[in-house]
């Protein structure tokens, strides 16, 4: 019981420090004009959110961060213990799995952060150049995957296979670090590129954190379903907040947030692979926008959807915002449900 209790308090918690942090930070950042510009290359209706306050992200950061201390306690002292009661919470390289985790969605927040500001406070639209954010997550990623090697967390769970031992030879090593560059790098920019209409990124979300608090019943893991709750929490709080119409945007603080604390729990699991179907929406957004830009400059000019990422593609077909959340919310579930699946009967443990 002890674990179920720290689920929901992180669950609680995290929702309630970051929707009562709304009327503290919209309000601090609207002063400080943190508005969003937004470009002349989006929808001509998203001129109206002009100025809406950005780098929202921050209030989810910290009502995460508080919400998985106190969940953290409230297992220790509600009588959760490292080796029984559905607890194997912070035991020897599994604190890398969750405070490892967290740091690498810190680290991802932190750039976000500095690209919002060089947006927003220096007027530079473009905020830092591609290639300077590139060098940054590459850095994050190196760094966290590093921590994940040494602490020997490179053996991962394959459904209806078994276990994969990265550490045997040289060339599974170099496997298992390209393949996990892969995963993160790109993962973290697949969840900031869903973060494009109001309440679509924290909506998806939503399914993500349910789908891995679920998965922590099933591996008996208590700290994956701690730090699952708390996201789960922050992104309710937020929604309050940003549900169409917005009163704050998450900015790329929020969202290369998001993208590291998915990241984190997909590895949690330690089947990073199942991040494929639990982020379904995730991928769709990514590939429509590399399929876009492939077909556009393969035949000189010529486009496969209206608007790239597809969420607009849909926004100029007339659907609302609102129908887009929803719609693209109810596919992720599908996606997230058949991941569950897969780690039930795969024997995933």
């Amino acid at each position: 019981m002890s674990s179920t209790i720290a689920v929901i308090i992180s669950v609680v918690v995290a929702f309630a420090v970051t929707g009562g942090l709304g009327f503290v930070i919209i309000p601090w950042l609207r002063k400080l004009k943190f508005g969003q510009t937004i470009l002349d290359i989006g929808p001509s209706w998203h001129k109206s959110k002009q100025g809406t306050p950005n780098m929202g992200g921050i209030m989810f950061i910290i009502g995460i961060i508080v919400s998985f201390i106190v969940g953290t306690l409230t297992f220790y002292f509600s009588g959760g213990k490292l080796d029984t009661d559905y607890s194997n919470f912070i035991v020897g390289r599994d604190i890398v799995l969750l405070i490892g985790g967290l740091c690498l969605a810190l680290g991802c927040g932190i750039i976000g952060f500095t690209d919002d500001f060089i947006k927003i406070k220096l007027k530079r639209n473009e905020g830092l150049t591609p290639k300077q954010k590139t060098i940054g997550q590459l850095a994050v990623t190196l760094a966290y995957i590093l921590t994940l090697w040494l602490s020997k967390n490179y053996v991962w769970y394959i459904p209806f296979i078994g276990t994969v031992d990265f550490s045997k030879n040289i060339f599974t090593t170099i496997v298992f670090w390209l393949i996990s560059i892969f995963i993160i790098y790109g993962c973290v920019n697949s969840v900031n590129l869903t973060d494009g209409i109001d309440g679509l990124c924290s909506s998806v979300t939503v399914t993500v954190a349910i789908t891995f608090i679920i998965a922590s019943v099933i591996m008996k893991f208590a700290g994956l379903g701690i730090l699952a709750g708390a996201l789960l929490g922050g992104m309710l709080g937020f929604l309050c907040w940003n549900w169409n119409p917005a009163k704050t945007f998450m900015g790329d603080t929020g969202s290369l947030f998001l993208g590291g604390m998915v990241v984190a729990l997909g590895y949690a699991i330690k089947c990073p692979l199942l991040l494929l179907p639990i982020g379904i929406i995730y991928v769709c957004e990514t590939m429509s926008d590399i399929i876009q830009i492939g077909y556009f400059k393969i035949t000189h000019g010529k486009r496969i959807f209206k608007m790239a990422p597809i969420h607009h593609h849909f926004e100029m077909c007339g659907w609302k915002e609102k129908k887009i959340c929803v719609v693209f919310s109810i596919v992720n579930a599908i996606g997230c449900a058949i991941a569950l699946l897969l780690m039930y009967y795969g024997q995933i443990k």
